[in-house]
């Protein structure tokens, strides 16, 4: 399948897919022919039988949010921004929130504005040492979108929240990292392998249990604990009568590795 403003990579060897957002020149910002493509390129990766993804950008930055030369600013027609974010950003983090496999952020970059918290809404976020997060909206008199009114206070607390929100600054990896907002920093010539190595690490494990727990950790947030506590019966229950999990079980009493299928 061709793209024009992404790339997509299936290694059908360890079951891993790689998405590269590719407008390098305007910093992988997005316009809405890039979001069709990205939704194009998902179900690809679903109907591929991936196991895990990684999410990229190419050239010196992960993705700069919204592409603002592919909105109008004609006076009286001017671009509904609402409208923009219901038909393209919102589904885009709901559906890399509900992928039934781990998807992994290799931030390369800048990642500002939608664009960082795009990386926020997959599973884990690696970044490069040299990379930043960016809230950028508040520049251009914008509320942050995408997830970030949702994912930065339950990450990094209410103060922080507000203070990446309110000034706009940029927070550097290693900070990202150390607040609570991504899962690890790596050397810049590193991410890439690291990122590489962790999704097949991934897809060798039982997939359908790592849904599940994105599933039970999501809902955890905003629901009372008697319901969470039926939420875990019920994935358990379902679990319980896996292929993976009869397998799990097996490879222990054997002592061997697992060979997990996603079943």
């Amino acid at each position: 399948m061709s793209y024009e403003a992404i790339r997509v990579d299936l290694d059908a060897s360890n079951h891993v897919a790689t998405i590269t957002l590719n407008r390098p020149d305007k910093l992988n910002s997005f316009t809405r022919a890039m979001h069709l493509e990205l939704s194009t390129a998902l179900d690809q990766v679903e109907a591929s039988g991936a196991r895990a993804l990684v999410l990229t950008g190419a050239g010196r930055g992960f993705c700069a949010g919204q592409d603002l030369a592919d909105l109008d600013f004609t006076p009286g027609a001017m671009t509904d921004l609402g409208e923009l974010i219901d038909a393209h950003f919102n589904p885009l983090i709901r559906r890399l929130q509900g992928l039934p496999l781990p998807v992994i952020a290799a931030v390369n970059g800048t990642a500002a504005g939608a664009g960082a918290n795009l990386a926020l809404a997959c599973d884990l976020v690696l970044a490069a040492r040299s990379a930043s997060f960016i809230q950028a909206f508040v520049k251009i008199g914008l509320v942050p979108d995408s997830g970030g009114t949702w994912f930065l206070p339950q990450r990094v607390g209410m103060a922080r929240a507000l203070g990446l929100a309110i000034t706009g600054d940029k927070l550097s990896a290693e900070k990202a990292e150390s607040w609570g907002l991504i899962w690890q920093t790596v050397d810049d010539v590193e991410l890439a392998a690291t990122a590489s190595k962790l999704a097949a690490q991934l897809a060798q494990q039982p997939t359908r249990a790592i849904a599940a727990i994105k599933q039970a950790m999501r809902a955890g947030t905003t629901q009372p604990l008697d319901q969470q506590l039926d939420l875990e019966r019920d994935l358990q229950r379902e679990l319980g009568a896996s292929h993976d999990y009869a397998e799990g079980v097996q490879a222990f009493v054997e002592k061997r590795a697992p060979r997990f299928e996603g079943r």
